[in-house]
């Protein structure tokens, strides 16, 4: 008999430590990566909920203004002791001259306390120069040239003091640059923008 107790004490207690293993046996092992086989990784499925964004933390930037059309500024009229509006222009094919030499004048007219009302820049202009063969009637292009231009406008220029800074440019005037002084007229404000012609074609036939 008490071996047959024995048995079934067994029996019983073998059949509780299969049930409390059971859940274990359902859940998967923890293995070490290298030893885990794909179906085991879980994270791969699971959402990443936005890891990895960052612009919605960066502050929102204000929209950006369309630049308004450039408007040609009056032109001032002149008077018994002082000029008007005057362009100085300077020129060259060095853009490295020109430009310094316009930052010169610029710099000049503000230590003599002349007022500079705008200093801008012109569109390049493009030279070719074409030779003709020397037993042939055909040409080609030998080089291109390009012309730099800037412009700095004066205003209320006196009428005393402009030939000692016209002296005073000459006497320093680089050597491959031209210099200009002229009256600012509507022209030359139009002169700062490039030409159009399919456009104004175009234009042109729809106003007629």
């Amino acid at each position: 008999m008490n071996a047959v107790f024995r048995k079934v004490g067994v029996t019983r207690q073998a059949f509780r430590w299969h049930q409390a293993l059971a859940p274990c046996r359902a859940t998967p092992s923890l293995q070490h990566p290298a030893r885990a086989s794909v179906n085991e990784r879980q994270y791969r499925s699971m959402p990443t909920h936005g890891i990895g964004r960052w612009r919605h933390l960066l502050p929102k930037e204000a929209p950006k203004k369309k630049k308004d059309k450039l408007q040609m500024k009056e032109i001032l009229a002149e008077t018994d002791t002082a000029y008007g509006s005057l362009n100085v222009t300077v020129s060259g094919h060095d853009m490295t001259l020109v430009e310094h030499y316009s930052q010169y004048i610029h710099n000049l007219c503000h230590r003599l306390g002349i007022k500079v009302a705008d200093s801008y820049i012109l569109p390049t202009k493009t030279t070719e120069v074409m030779l003709m063969q020397e037993q042939g009637t055909k040409m080609y292009v030998d080089a291109v040239l390009k012309t730099h231009e800037r412009v700095v406008q004066l205003s209320s220029l006196d009428a005393t003091a402009c030939p000692v800074l016209i002296d005073v440019l000459l006497q320093n005037q680089p050597e491959g640059v031209e210099l200009s002084v002229s009256e600012h007229t509507e022209a030359h404000f139009q002169a700062r923008f490039k030409g159009r012609p399919e456009l104004e074609g175009l234009i042109a036939q729809l106003t007629y």
